[in-house]
């Protein structure tokens, strides 16, 4: 039903994206190719996920928020996507296996970014002070709790696209 465009096919407003995913990764997903179509979703997605990378989330906590919104969604291709990311930082086999299996984490700060990640998303943001409070004493700051409000808003509109189109 969607278009996997190409540089040439994507709407004009797409092809500055396009170009740069290109040269970012060296080849177009699917997913980008199929986002394309809207050159406001592809953007947005985007420009959110770039802040998001650069918030001061470690890679690691960044991986596990986006596992555990990707594995919530049902998103197929960024359980695989970024199953390959974690794998680039060298991640534990059994926190890749945890993550896309919706079970606990050993490694207890990032299971307490996995737990938060799902209070805020059950909460609707309305998440407890003592939730908030272990978050916190798990080594995460305030700062990070909005992050992870970035982080699920990002993913989210990935994830919903990415059925959407069927990438």
């Amino acid at each position: 039903m969607f278009t996997q465009h190409t540089l040439e096919s994507a709407p004009a407003a797409s092809r500055p994206f396009i170009e740069a995913t290109v040269e970012h990764l060296g080849h177009l997903p699917d997913a980008v190719s199929k986002l394309a179509e809207s050159p406001e979703m592809l953007g947005g997605f985007l420009q959110a996920s770039g802040l998001f990378e650069a918030s001061t989330l470690d890679p690691l906590a960044q991986e596990v928020l986006v596992m555990t919104i990707a594995t919530r969604n049902g998103c197929r291709v960024c359980i695989a996507m970024h199953t390959g990311r974690l794998r680039q930082l060298e991640a534990d086999p059994a926190l890749i296996t945890a993550l896309r299996g919706q079970t606990p984490v050993d490694d207890p700060r990032l299971e307490a970014m996995r737990q938060f990640t799902l209070r805020v998303l059950a909460t609707t943001g309305d998440v407890p002070d003592d939730q908030v409070e272990e978050f916190l004493a798990a080594g995460y700051t305030r700062r990070n709790a909005l992050e992870v409000v970035l982080g699920i808003g990002t993913y989210t509109m990935s994830t919903l696209a990415n059925r959407l189109v069927k990438a």
